[in-house]
């Protein structure tokens, strides 16, 4: 792999705030648009970034496939467990208002919980397709 100076430097300035921004629509998405797919889909374009100019397996060494594997799972049990636990707290599943003090206090908790799911799970999926295709043909 060639080592370009200009895409590295530029890069490594991007990446932060690709980040940054994708931490912002996870977090600000029961508020306005945006959630967690959209969060996810950011983080995972951040990480694919990197994985374009630094090489793959530098990027696969940051983020191991069975801690993707790892998170993905996380995230699915995660949505399913804020349904559970409406359910255990005597509402319907997902349920939010039962969350909470209040119907609201709990509509955000559950919402919060719930896209941070959402965005594990798309965002660590993502980069499982990402090493997966770009990872064919290696020894």
């Amino acid at each position: 792999m060639t080592h370009n100076l200009i895409p590295r430097v530029v890069s490594k300035l991007l990446i932060p705030l690709i980040i940054l921004f994708s931490l912002y629509v996870q977090f600000h998405g029961d508020f306005g648009p945006g959630g967690g797919f959209q969060a996810g889909v950011i983080f995972s374009a951040a990480i694919i970034l990197y994985a374009l100019v630094f090489g793959l397996d530098v990027a696969e060494k940051i983020i191991p496939p069975y801690i993707l594997r790892l998170i993905a799972a996380l995230g699915v049990v995660l949505y399913a467990g804020v349904g559970l636990a409406t359910q255990l707290l005597g509402g319907r599943y997902l349920e939010y208002g039962v969350l909470g003090e209040t119907q609201v206090a709990g509509q955000h908790l559950g919402i919060l919980l719930v896209e941070l799911g959402v965005g594990l799970t798309v965002a660590s999926v993502m980069l499982i397709i990402f090493f997966a295709f770009a990872g064919r043909g290696r020894p």
